[in-house]
């Protein structure tokens, strides 16, 4: 049988793994009716993922009246103590997540994680969901330092050295993860599921899959 192409596959967080939309979006309101502005329906608090949560908060504010950036980091403090409290209440692995890292873990793929959130909030989202262990590495938006997270590529070029070097692909759902991918000259799958900041066929990636069973197809494709 013939090897599986990749040593390392790396998964983005929100939106790619875990559909984090209600735990963030309860975060969000929570600062949203603090100071006064209206509450984001939680359907529809996906459509402000992706960045990282002061992305989130200034999209949100921008739809609602505009902000000055001089308020933005007490607002972000405020959401994110929030959300810390609160942060796997409603957060779940997308379908098929589990099988697909099952079935990665056992062609001997190692796993791990690059996204922009807080290394802090990533770590205790995966501990309290039990899936901490699954991942070799978890390098979040602030690990590096903030002016190297995605799209910059030096989060990959970390993670694959964690990894203990080999090829590796990512899987993500936004303009983040393709561009930090395409700079790291990584082979990238999209996910159309995710929180998307483009429709995902323009996203610029090598595969879009519409459910996690199309992982593993897609990646032997690539390979």
């Amino acid at each position: 049988m013939r090897s599986f192409p990749f040593d390392i596959v790396g998964f983005d967080l929100d939106g790619t793994l875990l559909d984090t939309s209600a735990d963030l979006g309860h975060a969000l309101n929570h600062v949203l009716t603090t100071i006064g502005r209206p509450a984001v329906p939680i359907a529809e608090a996906r459509r402000f993922i992706g960045g990282g949560t002061g992305q989130m908060l200034r999209g949100a504010l921008t739809a609602s009246g505009g902000f000055e950036e001089a308020d933005i980091p007490a607002w972000q403090d405020q959401m994110i103590a929030y959300y810390k409290q609160n942060i796997a209440r409603h957060t779940r692995l997308f379908p098929g997540g589990e099988a697909m890292l099952d079935a990665l873990a056992a062609r001997g793929v190692t796993l791990a994680v690059a996204t922009n959130k807080r290394e802090a909030l990533a770590m205790q989202l995966f501990e309290e969901l039990g899936l901490a262990s699954r991942f070799a590495t978890i390098i979040g938006g602030d690990t590096l330092g903030l002016d190297k997270a995605k799209p910059a590529p030096d989060m990959l070029h970390e993670m694959v050295a964690r990894c203990g070097g080999g090829r590796a692909a990512f899987v993500g759902d936004t303009t983040f993860d393709v561009g930090a991918a395409r700079a790291a000259q990584m082979p990238v799958i999209a996910v159309r599921f995710g929180f998307c900041d483009l429709p995902p066929d323009r996203l610029g990636a090598n595969r879009v899959i519409d459910h996690f069973d199309e992982l593993i197809p897609a990646l032997e494709a690539l390979g």
